[in-house]
């Protein structure tokens, strides 16, 4: 009885000498290095795009809606006669409403209805741009909302701007490398951005006659700058 007893004893003492505190090696925490770098590309614009209206008043709706619809064929018949395949003109918005005029007494005078089209046309013959907005200002156009310049294919200016962006992030890390006395591991991490502001020619007009065009309205694309920036971390040793 007494031999059980001591077997006991030592049983939970093997148990509880196991369950004690255990040291664990420490990792040392991994050193790093993040750097920024930027590619910077400009292109000239290849492709416009266009908000064109037609705005017509009148004291009967059929007839502001019949006059809105003659000008607004002439419109999209000069636009082919350019050259702007159907696939590029495009309605975006056809509305009528009412307008009420008053004497200076506040007193309610005739009702005017109110009659406005807009088309959204790609132009993608720049070349022809000047030219085409003075057809359709003399065909009916009366509004002219924003002119949006672009590129059709931006795949290879992108490519080249996240080059050197690359480029740049790596010449940066290595000359901060090679100052602070460490040497650069594997890269850990690589994030990027694209920036691609658009120039836009603003250009608005309203009312409700037709405007005649006297001389080719100039216009000027300028260019587009693409900016990519990538950021990329290196483990340092």
């Amino acid at each position: 009885m007494k031999i059980k007893s001591i077997l006991f004893a030592m049983i939970v003492a093997l148990a509880l000498s196991a369950c004690g505190p255990t040291t664990l090696a420490q990792t040392p925490p991994q050193r790093t290095l993040n750097v920024n770098g930027t590619g910077t590309v400009s292109l000239t614009p290849d492709i416009a795009y266009i908000y064109l209206g037609v705005h017509t008043e009148s004291a009967s709706a059929s007839q502001a809606v019949t006059t809105n619809n003659t000008q607004t064929q002439k419109v999209i018949d000069a636009l082919k006669k350019l050259g702007v395949a159907e696939k590029d003109i495009r309605t975006t918005n056809f509305s009528i409403w009412p307008s009420q005029n008053y004497d200076p007494n506040g007193q309610p005078l005739d009702t005017k209805y109110m009659v406005g089209n807009t088309v959204y046309v790609t132009i993608r013959d720049l070349a022809k741009l000047g030219n085409l907005l003075d057809s359709v200002l003399a065909a009916g156009v009366n509004t002219v909302n924003s002119i949006q310049f672009d590129m059709a294919d931006k795949s290879a200016a992108l490519k080249q701007a996240r080059d050197e962006a690359v480029k740049s992030a790596q010449t940066q890390a290595q000359e901060l490398a090679d100052v602070a006395g460490v040497k650069l591991g594997e890269v850990q991490n690589i994030g990027f951005y694209d920036s691609i502001p658009s120039p836009t020619f603003e250009n608005g007009k309203g009312g409700g006659g037709g405007m005649a065009a006297s001389v080719s309205v100039p216009i000027q694309p300028g260019q587009l700058t693409l900016t990519v920036t990538v950021s990329m971390t290196y483990e340092i040793k």
